[in-house]
């Protein structure tokens, strides 16, 4: 009896702690609560559609100067706030965000998110990046 009633209450514990929403939305979500992590892969695809979309790079300066993915401009983590960043004027524009290793860019991409911009997609790190890379200078 007692071998039943626990796992009753795992289940229940397993169902209700199951549909709590937090973190990322990962894709299909009208109800988004945050932003939506994709694939390199994916986000290649949506860099070659003519959408209007936007690549926001949110290392430093100087790494983004290193090499950075072709039309990303530079918006760095440390510089987004509360304050909508100029250079992203539209909040429901398509904005694709990387950084080096995908940390500082799931925390760009939250900010943004929390600041109202609505196609906010976040695709990880230029380390793992297998497309084309340019070089300032």
């Amino acid at each position: 009896m007692k071998r039943i009633m626990l796992v009753f209450l795992a289940a229940i514990l397993c169902v209700v702690t199951g549909c709590s929403v937090s973190g990322q939305n990962t894709g299909g979500n009208d109800t988004a609560k945050s932003y939506t992590q994709i694939s390199q892969e994916e986000a290649k695809e949506m860099m070659a559609k003519d959408d209007g979309h936007i690549v926001v790079d949110v290392r430093r300066q100087d790494e983004y100067d290193a090499g950075h993915i072709p039309g990303a401009i530079l918006i760095p983590n440390e510089s987004i706030g509360t304050e909508q960043p100029e250079e992203l004027p539209d909040l429901d524009q398509i904005i694709l965000i990387y950084c080096r290793s995908g940390n500082r860019s799931k925390q760009a991409a939250q900010k943004l998110f929390d600041m109202g911009y609505t196609n906010i997609y976040e695709f990880g790190g230029i380390n793992t990046w297998t497309g084309e890379i340019v070089t300032e200078g």
